[in-house]
């Protein structure tokens, strides 16, 4: 099939293979009651995302929010003009008193597990902010957990909404460029401190315990789990990380830039996290037996050359609903019974957890960690 008809034809009928791609979701309905959903954190500087990304949505209501920081949840409701009457000191409490639908997490990673563990005692389906566990323990605790108390436990990345991302996907789906023989994955920035994150979410993403490293665990993520997602969910061979310190001054507990070399039997990949790129950077290359294909720093076209064809540039699809959006997609987890599949899964997230542990025992050691071995 590769070898005939347009490459943009073969994206736009692999659309059609996306499950529920076409039908229609409880946010497209005005006569679909909001999806009740609960906030456990608000140290992680995406809750600042999440609130604008809810703003002008009517199919979603916040019900409570659990955080410590009584200043913190106070700067948050005034910003967002949030009623006071929202907030709890305790997540355990608060689900008790407000039966949300869903919580979002907004804590630091380390938390992750221990949050999952009070949702999933309550039935209560988990969304959190990525990565999904600080260590490989931690990510199977959560999923025993999970299903244990049979929740749907996801975990939101940006570059899961990215149409390029989904357009490369489908270009190694649809077998256009062979078998995969090389990923490579460049994440990152100029550093939190740099960009100028608020300083509760720079206290803990600094914090080697809380965040599981530096640039590696906040940005190596990302390739870890497009990786494992382009590899169908196939656990590695081995993994190899070199990590280092460049601003030993800025970031004295953690690393600010780390190379991880991810190996399959035929094929490896290769994540570049960094605290240290001189601009935004979230691209992807996927190299096959016979061509490949570039995703396009806008994120809404790529790049594909194909045995025997110059490269083309060509429009990502855009991305139907609930595949375009992590509200809608939790949406749909929750009320339509939509299985969660890729990016944004557990099965997919727990894989990524595991490169990232290994990826930090390597670096630590100075030696290849294999995954094949028992």
């Amino acid at each position: 099939m590769r070898n005939r008809g347009s490459w943009l034809l073969l994206l736009l009928i692999s659309f059609v293979t996306i499950p529920n791609a076409n039908a229609q979701t409880p946010a497209a309905s005005d006569n679909t009651p909001a999806l009740r959903v609960a906030m456990a954190g608000l140290v992680h500087g995406h809750a600042g995302g999440f609130f604008h990304q809810i703003k002008n949505r009517q199919d979603i209501q916040i019900v409570g929010i659990a955080e410590a920081d009584r200043e913190l949840f106070a700067r948050y409701a005034k910003d967002n003009s949030l009623d006071q009457n929202l907030w709890h000191a305790d997540l355990d409490e608060m689900l008790q008193a407000t039966h949300p639908q869903a919580v979002v997490v907004y804590t630091n990673t380390y938390d992750h597990r221990r949050v999952v563990e009070i949702c999933a005692k309550r039935g209560v389906p988990v969304m959190m902010e990525k990565p999904l566990a600080v260590s490989t323990e931690d990510a199977r605790a959560i999923e025993s957990a999970a299903h244990a108390g049979h929740i749907p436990v996801l975990v939101n990345y940006v570059t899961t909404w990215y149409r390029s991302n989904r357009a490369a996907y489908d270009v190694v789906r649809q077998n256009a460029i062979g078998d995969i023989r090389k990923v490579v994955v460049r994440s990152g920035h100029r550093g939190p401190k740099e960009i100028g994150v608020s300083q509760e979410f720079l206290s803990w993403l600094t914090d080697p315990k809380l965040n599981g490293g530096g640039a590696l665990y906040d940005f190596g993520c990302y390739g870890a789990d497009l990786t494992t997602w382009f590899m169908g969910d196939a656990r590695p061979s081995s993994v190899t990380a070199v990590t280092q310190e460049l601003k030993p001054d800025v970031y004295p507990k953690v690393d600010d830039d780390a190379t991880i070399i991810v190996t399959y039997p035929k094929a490896q990949a290769v994540l570049q996290p960094s605290w240290n790129w001189p601009f935004d950077r979230q691209d992807v290359e996927i190299y096959g037996q016979t061509g490949y294909v570039l995703t396009n720093p806008h994120h809404d076209s790529v790049r594909v050359r194909t045995a025997g064809k110059q490269e083309e540039q060509q429009d990502a699809p855009v991305l139907p609903a609930p595949y375009n959006d992590s509200i809608t997609y939790l949406r749909a987890v929750v009320l339509s019974g939509l299985k969660p599949e890729g990016p944004s899964s557990l099965e997919t997230n727990v894989i990524a957890a595991e490169i990232l542990d290994a990826a930090r025992r390597s670096a630590a050691t100075g030696k290849t960690i294999r995954l094949d071995e028992k």
